[in-house]
């Protein structure tokens, strides 16, 4: 399978979205697809052989869109130009706004409650019928060819039998203007009654307030890809790199990995890569979402985009280009805005059959009220109105705008999202299980406790000689546990040496010989094994066990001398990240391989629902199985690596840890800083953005719901206004822009 990303030139409404949709989907060879109306992106995956890349350019230009492959350009390419078609839309605005205004207080000052400025006598409707009436045409044309695009996508697509946007507006504003041109010939002709037939106000009004909403809608949209632009402005341009004593100014294109790099205090640093030399403070908050800066010293990671506070310091590159975390984390947003949330599916849906059925509504109105005995000037203007305030743009809008700021909101608080539908999916779970291990936990274990017992039997070793011999004893092994007591060792000034002889018993602890005593490190079983008597040690044990901490014992020369506690602590936030989800009305859940005494301490401690122990890897995908029975959508948090089997299984996935290799990890949502509170930043985020797409959809609903018998004259039979046109295009614009800019809101989003 291949996978290809392309920009798609022509679209300007749902309609357009869901038929480019439907027409990729039903070409032979393609897998999948995802249109994005609001990035205006194409995303497919399909069989190169069966077809090509080229082939389904070929086949979706026909249709009069046309995609532009932008899949090689990496990331950086597939920012939408927003800012672009913002500025190109500007300056046909201007030209319209210039024009129509002059024409609109021509052709309606009549009708101010205001009176408003005289008109000249020139021009004066009764007693120059025929040149009032051609100065509207001659100002009427300069607008609609500001509009031109409306008329060649509009009409080509219609022809094409794949009617959009721009084709209710080209054919609701060309029968208002050939109809005003029908009147300037019948004016010509002695008919001077004619002079209140003209519409070509009308026209030029709709498509200067479309053109409006448009302009106003593509600044909108801008600002939805914020926090993309925000992370692609973070690399620097140039770099410092040392060829031995020189320093050479460089692009940081040409950097490769390997190559050692100068950064100066308050410099960016220009790729990934570790602390060589020097110690420093890094803030990176850009790119992890971390508020405070990072003590870094060397063999520390750097992320290319950070920022050096402080310190001088050399860095090794270890990752350039598409492969630094920045890189990563921007495909990783640009994919989730792409793809489509469960929820916008009925958009979809109707989206595909809105504009024909419109199209039909519009004709059937205006037939209707010629039937009725209206002129054919009450059921154009009917005519126009419908086909005008029925644009779809708002429904289109609605989801999409919601998951580009939702996205680039969650990457800047630390939190990403591999799709629309995780970003839907997490704001619906009712259940959440939590991996222990270095996820409510540190993943490194410390040296908490240390009780010394003494022997008689045990000549000239005092407390810290027993301390200094058994972590000689231990720096022997590899154990993580036997790494926490040597650590504990050299904190306390103690100078650690190899050890004579040293045996590992994997499972019960170690045997080896220093300054010529044998030393036992381990579990009561490993001592209880060796007849060594442990009595002196079981109160400690127990202490220990029920605070959730591993014992340690140590016997020298055959007799148990002291008692090690380790433990891997809490991490800071845990217990509040469980009850914020815990008031959400979600079920917790701690899920471990340790005993079931560590798991319950660890428990308590944090505050979780439910607690399952002694669970090897291999099962954690069956306890989220068995949590699922029922309907119930479960979350799994852990490291993304180890936990692989469970994460798949849940209805989401979450690694929790510090960003690196991030593509690659098996899951739906990334937190960065390996902070349990970012879980509940994507939980409250996603509830955020469903409910803002729910206000978008219900809104973007009701308005065509209301708005198309409002314009098909509905009030009027009882006796209410009728909809003029112009009104029509200024609420259509509106319900575009009320729902981009709602969407907006989003990036203001708190926890």
């Amino acid at each position: 399978m291949n996978d290809k990303r392309y920009k798609i030139s022509g679209m300007t409404c749902a309609g357009c979205a869901a038929y480019v949709d439907k027409t990729c989907k039903a070409l032979e060879g393609v897998e999948s697809c995802e249109v994005n109306l609001a990035t205006e992106m194409l995303q497919v995956r399909f069989d190169e052989a069966v077809i090509t890349g080229d082939e389904i350019k070929r086949r979706i230009d026909s249709t009069g869109y046309m995609l532009t492959d932008v899949t090689e350009g990496g990331a950086r390419t597939l920012t939408p130009e927003l800012d672009k078609e913002a500025k190109g839309i500007r300056k046909r605005l201007v030209v319209a706004i210039l024009f129509t205004v002059p024409l609109f207080y021509l052709a309606m000052s009549h009708m101010l409650p205001f009176g408003g400025l005289p008109i000249p006598p020139f021009l004066d409707m009764h007693d120059h019928p025929l040149r009032f009436a051609l100065v509207q045409l001659f100002l009427s044309v300069p607008v609609l060819i500001a509009g031109h695009r409306f008329y060649t996508r509009g009409f080509k697509l219609l022809i094409k039998r794949s009617p959009n946007m721009d084709s209710l507006i080209a054919i609701g504003t060309s029968a208002a203007f050939l109809y005003g041109v029908y009147a300037v010939v019948k004016i010509i002709a002695g008919d001077y009654m004619m002079v209140h037939q003209l519409y070509f106000e009308s026209a030029a009004v709709v498509v200067t307030l479309v053109m409006l909403g448009k302009y106003l809608e593509a600044g909108s949209k801008s600002k939805t890809s914020d926090a993309i632009q925000k992370l692609m402005s973070l690399t620097p341009k140039t770099a410092e790199r040392l060829q031995g004593d020189d320093v050479q100014t460089v692009d940081v294109s040409v950097l490769s990995v390997g190559d050692y790099v100068l950064i100066r205090p308050g410099a960016s640093v220009p790729a990934d890569g570790v602390v060589q030399e020097g110690i420093s403070s890094v803030d990176e908050a850009l790119v992890t979402g971390e508020s405070m800066p990072v003590r870094k010293e060397p063999e520390s990671p750097l992320i290319g985009g950070s920022v050096n506070v402080d310190g001088r310091i050399v860095m090794r590159v270890t990752r350039v280009g598409e492969d630094t975390m920045v890189s990563q984390i921007i495909q990783l947003v640009m994919d989730a805005q792409a793809q489509k949330a469960p929820i916008s599916r009925l958009a979809d849906r109707i989206s595909l059959f809105f504009v024909p059925v419109v199209l039909g509504i519009a004709v059937l109105s205006g037939l209707a009220w010629l039937v009725s005995n209206q002129t054919v000037d009450f059921a154009l203007k009917v005519f126009v109105s419908v086909l005008v305030i029925s644009c779809p743009c708002a429904l289109g809008l609605a989801t999409p705008t919601a998951i580009m700021v939702a996205s680039g909101k969650g990457a800047s608080l630390g939190v990403l999202f591999k799709g629309g539908e995780a970003l839907e999916t997490t704001g619906k779970i009712k259940a959440i299980v939590f991996d222990k291990t270095g996820t409510v936990t540190e993943g490194r274990p410390i040296m908490t406790d240390f009780v010394f017992i003494e022997n008689a039997n045990i000549n000239n070793i005092d407390e810290r000689g027993v301390f200094r011999m058994v972590a000689i004893a231990e720096s022997a092994s590899e154990h993580p546990i036997s790494g926490a007591v040597v650590s504990a060792a050299v904190k306390k000034g103690i100078a650690i040496s190899q050890p004579e002889e040293f045996t590992a018993v994997p499972g019960r602890g170690i045997r080896a010989k220093v300054d010529g005593h044998e030393i036992l490190v381990g579990n009561e079983a490993f001592l209880a094994e060796r007849s060594i008597d442990t009595t002196a040690s079981e109160s400690y044990v127990t202490a220990f066990a029920e605070s959730g901490k591993t014992t340690l014992l140590a016997a020298i020369d055959g007799y148990v001398v002291g008692a090690f506690a380790v433990s891997d602590e809490i991490k800071n936030g845990a217990a509040e990240a469980v009850q914020a989800l815990r008031k959400m009305g979600i079920h917790t859940v701690l899920l471990t391989g340790d005993n079931k005494k560590t798991a319950t301490a660890v428990a308590a401690q944090i505050g979780v629902d439910e607690t399952l122990s002694e669970v090897m890897p291999q099962d954690k995908a069956d306890k989220i199985k068995s949590l699922q029975e029922g309907g119930r959508l479960v979350a799994m948090v852990g490291d993304g690596i180890n936990d692989a089997p469970a994460l798949a299984v849940a209805d989401v996935g979450m690694a929790i840890g510090t960003g690196t290799d991030i593509a690659a990890l098996s899951s739906d949502v990334i937190a960065m800083k390996g902070d349990p509170n970012e879980i509940v930043v994507a939980v409250a985020l996603s509830k955020a953005t469903i409910r803002n797409i729910k206000q978008n959809l219900f809104w973007a609903f009701i308005f065509n719901t209301v708005g198309i018998p409002v314009a098909a004259g509905v009030l009027y039979l009882f006796g209410g206004p009728l909809l003029d046109p112009m009104f029509a295009g200024f609420a259509m614009a509106m319900s575009s822009i009320l729902v981009v800019s709602n969407a907006l809101r989003l990036r203001g989003f708190k926890v």
